[in-house]
């Protein structure tokens, strides 16, 4: 009698099973990776958050904690929600706006250029954003140096200030007015570059539709382009969000931002300053976890909006 084989059903499921595993085998190894690199420094983080960890504590490697005291102090200052925290959210949105705007708009632009041109000038905006933090911020520094700036030598040219009689740098909303000025000319190539990738999938035949129906260039943008391009604006407006929420480089490198102007902190130099300026790395590592979590609420808040949108 000849044994019957594995019933088609059983091996069906082991197949369904193999094909379901193998993407994960596969992933493993940049898991592994991520982990080590990424999760457990959060980790890390979230635990020291917990503890009174200062320098005495980093030598002898003992733990000190302390529960939600740290969370508790921060909430409790007056300067988080006076100074800090509205510099954060005020020069991110300030950022995210013009930053998405621009880039918007240099976009369409380079959309109606031939290929040469647009070729040209999409590779030399990029050379904006190919340009390291540190070098860029210089670069405004210099710009803006009440001594010898251009723009206060422009200006006192004009007549317009005496010389060296201005300092943007000592004035909270100047100060930020020119870290603005850096990031978006920092990050506005990015969002000009992926729209235009987005605007090079859009049928020609509907504007050319459009265009014969009367609907003007403003018309067009809102009824083709923007919903054409939802995704795409979702993501470099998340993107944008993130960068601009945890912008250290731009604000720590200006003069004042390392410390010497405590009316300039963002979330970010606050919980650098309270670490390693301090030694008060429990209170720094609360302060980022608090920056993580308000980037992870607007994210959030923003796909499930996105995404009711998409529903209705």
């Amino acid at each position: 009698m000849v044994p019957r084989g594995p019933a088609p059903d059983a091996h069906r499921r082991r197949a369904a099973r193999r094909r379901a595993v193998r993407p994960w085998v596969l992933l493993a190894p940049t898991l592994v990776v991520l982990a080590v690199l990424l999760l457990w420094p959060l980790v890390r983080v979230v635990d020291l958050s917990f503890q009174d960890f200062g320098l005495r504590e980093l030598v002898s490697g003992e733990s000190n904690y302390i529960g939600w005291a740290n969370y508790a102090a921060i909430l409790g200052d007056s300067y988080l929600w006076t100074v800090v925290l509205p510099n954060t959210v005020g020069f991110a949105a300030c950022c995210v706006v013009l930053t998405v705007g621009l880039g918007t708009l240099v976009a369409l632009f380079l959309n109606i250029l031939g290929t040469f041109w647009k070729t040209v000038c999409s590779t030399a905006i990029m050379v904006a954003w190919a340009v390291p933090a540190v070098t860029g911020t210089y670069v405004w520094i210099w710009l803006f140096d009440p001594l010898n700036g251009l723009v206060a030598s422009v200006l006192a040219g004009l007549g317009i200030i005496e010389p060296g009689t201005v300092n943007w740098y000592t004035d909270r909303l100047g100060f930020y007015a020119i870290a603005t000025l850096n990031v978006v000319h920092h990050g506005f190539p990015f969002v000009a570059i992926t729209v235009l990738a987005g605007l090079l999938t859009v049928p020609k035949e509907l504007y050319e539709a459009a265009t014969m129906d009367g609907a003007g260039a403003w018309r067009r943008f809102w009824q083709i382009t923007a919903p054409m391009l939802k995704p795409v604006f979702a993501v470099v407006t998340i993107l944008s969000t993130i960068w601009d929420f945890k912008v250290f480089t731009q604000i720590y490198l200006m003069p004042g931002g390392n410390g010497g102007n405590a009316e300039v902190f963002n979330l970010g130099v606050w919980s650098y300053i309270q670490s390693f300026a301090q030694g008060k790395y429990g209170m720094g590592s609360a302060i980022a976890v608090l920056l993580t979590g308000i980037l992870l609420v607007i994210t959030v808040v923003y796909m499930r909006t996105l995404f009711k949108e998409e529903d209705l």
